[in-house]
């Protein structure tokens, strides 16, 4: 099963990404963690990546598409994966088709989880005081949960278009989540 999944900070993704890959057996693919890998690694993507970081700048579309290319392609992710964090405007869409296509693997579903602005800020509040997250300001939330609204969301309409789209309700007990996302998969 190859699956993306989207919504807003603090709806939950990475918690129920885990839980799926467990589930399916197939490894949760996050944009985050290939980045942080590839740059502790020193890979050449590596380097490219930390040259964007180290001056505070975003890492440009193009080479987080050959991130996330070249993750998708290791033999682990051959039967199936869950993307977490990509894509996050029309342009890696795009990207992202392009490279299915050139992998041979379609997508089968995206899982696009949503909750209220209050409950995520709330959420969002209590991951920063046990995390100790700096970038989990209010400040920040607002920023990201805007950048969200304007880029990230619009792309669930290019999925529902599709037929793949699987609407998930992020509120509530973490297992009740996940049973609704089972039971909407299998």
């Amino acid at each position: 099963m190859r699956l993306l999944i989207m919504g807003p900070q603090g709806v939950g993704k990475g918690t129920q990404a885990k839980l799926i890959a467990e589930h399916y057996g197939i490894p949760h693919i996050s944009t985050g963690d290939i980045f942080r890998y590839n740059m502790k690694n020193n890979t050449p993507l590596g380097q490219e990546a930390k040259s964007y970081t180290d001056k505070g700048q975003l890492v440009p579309d193009e080479l987080t598409n050959k991130i996330v290319k070249d993750r998708l392609a290791m033999d682990d992710a051959k039967n199936g994966w869950i993307l977490d964090g990509y894509p996050r405007n029309a342009a890696q869409v795009e990207a992202l088709d392009k490279m299915l296509e050139e992998l041979g693997t379609p997508l089968d579903k995206v899982v696009a989880l949503d909750a209220d602005r209050d409950i995520l800020m709330k959420r969002i509040a209590k991951r920063a005081a046990e995390e100790g997250r700096a970038d989990d300001n209010a400040e920040a939330i607002a920023q990201r949960l805007k950048t969200y609204d304007e880029e990230t969301a619009p792309l669930l309409d290019t999925y529902k278009s599709r037929g793949c789209l699987v609407p998930i309700d992020g509120e509530g007990d973490i297992e009740d989540i996940s049973k609704t996302i089972f039971d909407a998969l299998d």
